[in-house]
């Protein structure tokens, strides 16, 4: 099973990523939902939306 996580769009060491507030569900349905979001958000939003594994382990941001 399959979750999604927002991102940072260009590749920063600290990302400050978080899950989407929805159940785990398969790859291809979450793959179609990302492509929405991404889609809607633009190429140049500063946020990204990809698909992970369940057990993902999440990046942080940056702390001082």
């Amino acid at each position: 099973m399959s979750r999604i996580v927002e991102t940072d769009n260009f590749g920063s060491d600290y990302p400050d990523e978080k899950f989407l507030n929805v159940f785990s569900m398969s790859e291809p349905d979450a793959k179609a939902i990302c492509d929405v979001i991404n889609r809607a958000a633009g190429q140049n939003s500063t946020r990204y939306w990809k698909v992970v594994k369940d057990d993902y382990k999440l990046q942080p941001g940056f702390k001082p």
